[in-house]
């Protein structure tokens, strides 16, 4: 006789504290910076950054999770505690049109400046950032301008000052693994999913509501049917898009 078993679903990795409390030990602010948005058709891309010092307490928010492992109420819920639990928090965007101009990564760059900026607005510098990843898209690179390329300037709000740029730290699952990180990306995603839903009311017809700017196949065909709008990332390859505008 045989038996069949049943395969248990993977259990969640809970992220911990070790790596941004060893970064601690030499340093008085650490953060943590995540992406969202990255891959999407319309809509900003979003970074949020959550920063914790010494005096943070020692556990994180309950259910605390990479943000694409928790549904949309549980990472609502865990907006406040985060916020509470962090020294400070911070979301930048950059606008489609910008990332246009600048391309994805550069615009990835911009919107974490902008978060970086609003913190320092506050009075908080983190010496240490810890990334997502194993791509530094934060720091700007040595040979921009060798290139040409020369990226937006981010002030600080009311001095003029350039933002200060923490040392980048990059590691792999970060979102997963890390506290502070995935208390950054569960921010970055509630705070563009609410912009997307605010979008999606100006333009019912892509179903912004549901897909959130991404190629769902509703989407696409939404797209081929109407053609882009201005919240659309036109240097990308869209359904819809005329030849002379792709």
């Amino acid at each position: 006789m045989s038996t069949t078993r049943t395969a248990r679903p993977a259990r969640r990795r809970t992220p911990t504290r070790t790596l941004e409390r060893r970064l601690l030990g030499s340093a008085t602010l650490v953060a943590g910076m995540d992406e969202v948005g990255r891959g999407a058709l319309a809509g900003p891309v979003s970074v949020g950054v959550a920063v914790v010092a010494p005096t943070t307490p020692t556990r994180a928010p309950r259910g605390l999770a990479d943000s694409k492992l928790l549904g949309a109420g549980a990472r609502e819920a865990l907006v406040d505690p985060v916020r509470r639990w962090c020294v400070g928090t911070a979301v930048g965007h950059a606008e489609p049109a910008e990332i246009d101009a600048l391309g994805i990564i550069r615009g990835l760059r911009l919107a974490g400046r902008r978060a970086l900026a609003s913190l320092a607005g506050a009075g908080l510098v983190p010496e240490v950032v810890i990334l997502d990843g194993i791509h530094d898209w934060l720091s700007e690179p040595a040979q921009g301008d060798l290139l040409g390329l020369v990226d937006p300037q981010v002030h600080v709000p009311g001095t003029g000052a350039p933002v200060p740029v923490p040392v980048v730290r990059t590691e792999v699952k970060a979102d997963a693994t890390c506290s502070v990180v995935a208390a950054a990306s569960v921010l970055a995603k509630v705070e563009r999913d609410s912009r997307m839903q605010t979008l999606a009311e100006g333009f019912p017809q892509y179903g912004w509501s549901e897909n959130k700017g991404y190629a769902s196949r509703e989407h696409q065909a939404a797209l081929r049917e109407h053609g882009p709008c201005e919240l659309h990332r036109r240097s990308w390859r869209l359904p819809g898009l005329l030849p002379e505008e792709a």
